[in-house]
């Protein structure tokens, strides 16, 4: 079976996600199974921690497929995506034939050949995910990368092959799964949008965050997981922090008190553990100068 075909619904979908201890709400898990069905890149977009990365981790895993990563960042290039020669390699390769045969008329145009082979190509993540699917390509983080870039990923998306002049064109056998997430540090353009699927990845509520936490968390008590969450709640919605904490900060606090021995939060231990959840200095004082109200002290 295919793997765009592993699912009978998006509820099945949901409760495979659920599995590896992603839980997808409704909305989430229609598009991710609507994105696998119709063979369109699902772009998501949110806040940092909000688990846009972990869904193309919880997809791989549920399907048993390799996850190919293409971290973007300001500068990033076709070349960095694609593939590149191995140069090192090839110069190594060139002194051998020399010190074998020093003296002999070689072929210079079967040599040149001979260094521009797989055997000397550096598949980047792009070529990978196009010559190994099935798998799932995660390109992460793509408003980090300029114009540029997204019309190479946008001509990418809509033929899935690619040319590299001295092999060829590569065409990929089977679609790859590709999930592409931004944190909307600047706007993507309209014509890599319409070649996706897009959802909006927002903070949790309360119950699906606390279950996140049961979920990934399973050793951390019942009770403290409910303090944790809920002081998180209320660091998102009442601080007006510079950078909220996500739900990986929720887990990283959660467990960071679980080794500390915590059973209940108190005023001592969460400020000096508050750097786990939050990453900002300014965000750190205010936290701190508001924790007797926020814990209800």
């Amino acid at each position: 079976m295919e793997p765009r075909e592993a699912f009978s619904s998006a509820a099945e979908l949901a409760k495979r996600l659920g599995e590896t201890g992603y839980l997808a709400d409704d909305a989430l898990s229609t598009v991710a199974w609507l994105s696998l069905r119709l063979g369109r890149p699902l772009l998501l977009e949110g806040e940092p921690g909000t688990g846009k990365t972990a869904l193309a981790e919880a997809v791989a895993q549920t399907l048993e497929l390799p996850l190919i990563r293409l971290q973007c960042y300001e500068g990033i290039d076709s070349t960095q995506a694609l593939y590149d020669w191995d140069f090192p390699r090839q110069i190594l390769h060139l002194r051998a034939l020399q010190a074998v045969a020093p003296d002999s008329h070689t072929d210079v145009t079967a040599v040149e050949d001979e260094l521009f082979t797989d055997r000397f190509l550096l598949a980047r993540p792009v070529l990978r995910a196009l010559r190994e699917s099935p798998a799932v390509l995660l390109v992460d983080e793509v408003d980090r990368a300029d114009d540029e870039f997204e019309a190479f990923l946008l001509e990418v998306l809509s033929t899935w092959q690619v040319t590299i002049p001295e092999l060829g064109t590569i065409t990929a056998a089977t679609a790859p799964i590709v999930v592409l997430t931004s944190n909307r540090t600047r706007e993507l353009h309209d014509a890599l949008k319409r070649r996706c699927l897009y959802h909006w990845i927002d903070h949790p509520g309360l119950q699906r965050e606390l279950a996140i936490v049961r979920s990934r968390a399973p050793e951390v008590s019942e009770r403290l997981a409910e303090q944790v969450v809920r002081t998180v709640q209320r660091l998102r919605s009442e601080e007006d922090l510079l950078k909220p904490p996500g739900v990986a900060e929720t887990l990283d606090w959660a467990r960071a008190l679980h080794e500390l021995g915590t059973t209940d939060l108190d005023l001592e231990t969460t400020a000096a553990t508050v750097g786990v959840a939050v990453k900002y200095h300014e965000d750190a004082e205010r936290v701190r100068a508001a924790l007797a109200r926020i814990l209800g002290r």
